[in-house]
């Protein structure tokens, strides 16, 4: 388990529940009851600790490494899955992964950016950062869900697009301004949720859908706390003033109209328990699609356009 700056005190316990229980497994030392008295410490600790989080100790965790990604969960949500590489025009971007599968009996299409869980994954799927092919092969896929009726879920996971000159190069902003377009024309019902880090346009690029669903402590906002802090402060010294600035949290976008519902995850947070965490999404995702079910596609459409007009207006407001 890798340990966050603040879990240091959490950490320490869990060592010496370890120690003792190498003790025990070693020595045939019954120290059965000490264990469970540490342990009933780390619950207690875990909970005063999760409970009052800053938003900068939340962006911490929303980039946990243990966090599941989305491979996790459509290894775990989705059968049947078929990938489906390509923009058709570029080549493909192995940032975004997508493709055809069954969710709970469900023909869907899934799209999701991919971050990696170690050296070559993260390089392989470039931390999550999609180029505009990326967003390109998002939109063939969005046009694929329109043309065959199959709903949508999107899983939003990323630090931003990808800023290299290439990428510039090749239309970053007009494939991301698309894939909005495309997510707003779309006549099937789309249901996003935020499992880590929803980065700036690179996270709404596919994300403008009809449920927008956020993990309890993951983050969105329109730039990263250190990019506001260098821009305003001229260094990253202040990123934990930026966070707080940028009202990033679930809890603070879900009061903002931003979001539609926060999905609870396990004390500690979605890292400690993986599998309960991919089934509370599960549950959520079912339920946002199952409130959609019958809605043609031009009620879907209006009702979508309806809900972005009005945060613009709340905010203008």
């Amino acid at each position: 388990m890798h340990f966050l700056e603040f879990e240091k005190p959490i950490a320490e316990l869990e060592g010496k529940i370890d120690e003792l229980r190498h003790l025990s497994d070693g020595g045939g030392i019954n120290i059965a009851d000490e264990v469970r008295k540490l342990e009933d410490k780390v619950d207690k600790l875990l909970r005063s600790t999760y409970a009052k989080l800053s938003p900068a100790q939340k962006v911490q965790v929303a980039r946990h490494p243990n966090r599941p990604h989305c491979l996790d969960y459509i290894n775990a949500l989705i059968t049947d899955f078929t990938p489906l590489a390509g923009d058709r025009v570029f080549g493909e971007d192995r940032a975004i992964v997508g493709g055809l599968g069954r969710f709970r009996g469900r023909s869907v299409v899934i799209i999701g950016q991919e971050k990696g869980h170690d050296t070559d994954t993260r390089i392989r799927h470039n931390f999550g950062s999609a180029k505009p092919e990326g967003y390109r092969k998002a939109q063939r896929l969005l046009a694929l869900a329109s043309r065959f009726n199959l709903p949508v879920i999107t899983l939003v996971d990323t630090a931003g697009a990808y800023p290299g000159v290439g990428a510039e190069e090749r239309g970053q902003a007009e494939a991301i301004a698309k894939s909005i377009e495309t997510c707003l024309r779309a006549r099937v019902p789309i249901v996003s949720a935020v499992i880590g880090e929803g980065g700036s346009g690179g996270a709404i690029a596919i994300a403008t859908a009809d449920r927008v669903l956020m993990l309890e402590h993951s983050i969105y906002s329109v730039i990263s706390p250190e990019g506001c802090s260098g821009i305003l402060w001229r260094s990253n010294t202040n990123a934990a003033d930026a966070a707080a600035a940028l009202r990033l949290t679930a809890q603070d976008l879900k009061e903002l109209g931003v979001i539609d519902r926060i999905v609870m995850e396990p004390i500690g947070g979605a890292h400690r328990r993986r599998e309960e965490t991919i089934l509370a999404l599960g549950n959520a995702i079912d339920d946002s699609l199952e409130s959609m079910r019958g809605q043609d596609g031009g009620t879907l459409i209006a009702r979508r356009r309806e809900k972005y007009l009005a945060m613009g207006q709340k905010g203008l407001g």
